[in-house]
């Protein structure tokens, strides 16, 4: 038998599977349950020629990709959000999704996201947890107040200080309650820090991170696990964008026609490189300044993703280069 290979579109109980020869001709397709040794069993007769198996990236593939690839089998996982469904499709469903996730890794064009190592997997989690509470936090003020504060501030805010800042009363009140909350929450937060540091290793190639001014280890760490190796992005522009640093537009004959997926990308990135830029103008004169005279041609929240798109440039430099950060090539 020549090459075959196999796509899986996965969902939260049920998997479909199709698998294809060289030429594109459907061997098989079934709806399976989510087990592994079903999965397994159907792949087992094609595993001598099996080029390789596309799972999709949903929020549930650990335990089918880490599975499969310790039965041996080469795994390429899907990045759903740069997979364009054929054009010419009248009708589509998972039978089909599965059938073209296959297709598309005979043909060569498959993209694929990074299958992070699953030692690493855990404490990675555990990270995003922390970053997911603090967002949700920031988001909270910026509703009520109008203004973006950073994390660190829900470390020393009391109610009272918030009451005095907001004169009325049920707004104050309200988000009494929420900085109650909060400290509640910096509580379990400071727990997992704890529970990462104890964990996880900071790896050679990423110590250098440590030298922007305000990368504490946290964020090292942070920006490390989200990153997983960077020869996975072949420019400094690839790494920027998957850390949300570069706008999304189309753009014809000089004029805007539209505007691209703007939550393409790590958003957990995105959010230590803001995380970054508050620090390091607090922490560095030079950053600070140049912080300060792009908010004065333009806003502060420009200002502040611009620093944090070259922290992003330069911590790519930084990792791929083994070099410390030098503030005179990006902010002087």
């Amino acid at each position: 038998m020549n090459a075959v290979y196999s796509g899986i579109d996965l969902h939260s109980t049920n998997s479909v599977v199709a698998v294809i020869d060289s030429t594109g001709q459907l061997l098989y397709r079934r709806r399976l349950p989510n087990e592994l040794h079903a999965i397994a069993a159907v792949l087992a007769p094609y595993r001598e020629v099996l080029e390789g198996v596309v799972v999709e990236s949903t929020f549930n593939w650990y335990w089918l990709v880490d599975g499969l690839m310790a039965a041996g089998y080469r795994v390429r996982l899907a990045n759903p959000t740069a997979i364009r469904v054929y054009s010419g499709l009248k009708h589509s469903d998972d039978e089909t999704d599965a059938r073209w996730l296959a297709e598309l890794l005979r043909l060569g064009i498959l993209p694929t996201g990074y299958i992070y190592p699953a030692a690493e997997r855990g404490v990675r989690d555990l990270l995003r947890k922390r970053t997911a509470n603090i967002l949700s936090l920031q988001n909270q003020v910026q509703r009520s107040r109008g203004v973006r504060v950073g994390g660190q501030m829900f470390k020393t805010l009391t109610v009272e200080a918030l009451a005095a800042l907001m004169p009325q009363a049920d707004v104050a009140l309200a988000l009494g309650a929420n900085l109650q909350v909060v400290h509640c929450l910096s509580e379990q937060i400071a727990a997992l820090e704890r529970t990462v540091l104890a964990r996880a290793k900071m790896r050679r190639e990423f110590q250098q991170l440590q030298s922007i001014p305000g990368v504490g280890t946290i964020l090292a760490l942070t920006i490390m696990l989200e990153i997983g190796t960077i020869a996975r992005f072949g420019s400094v522009g690839q790494f920027a964008s998957y850390c949300r640093c570069v706008g999304s537009q189309r753009v014809s004959n000089g004029k805007k026609k539209g505007v691209g997926n703007v939550k393409s990308g790590n958003r957990y990135l995105a959010w230590a490189f803001i995380e970054a830029a508050q620090f390091a103008r607090r922490y560095s004169e030079p950053i600070r300044r140049y912080h300060d005279r792009k908010a004065a041609r333009t806003n502060a929240i420009v200002a502040r993703k611009t620093v944090a798109h070259k922290l992003a440039r330069a911590a790519y430099s930084i990792v791929r280069d083994q070099v410390a950060f030098d503030v005179t090539k990006s902010f002087c």
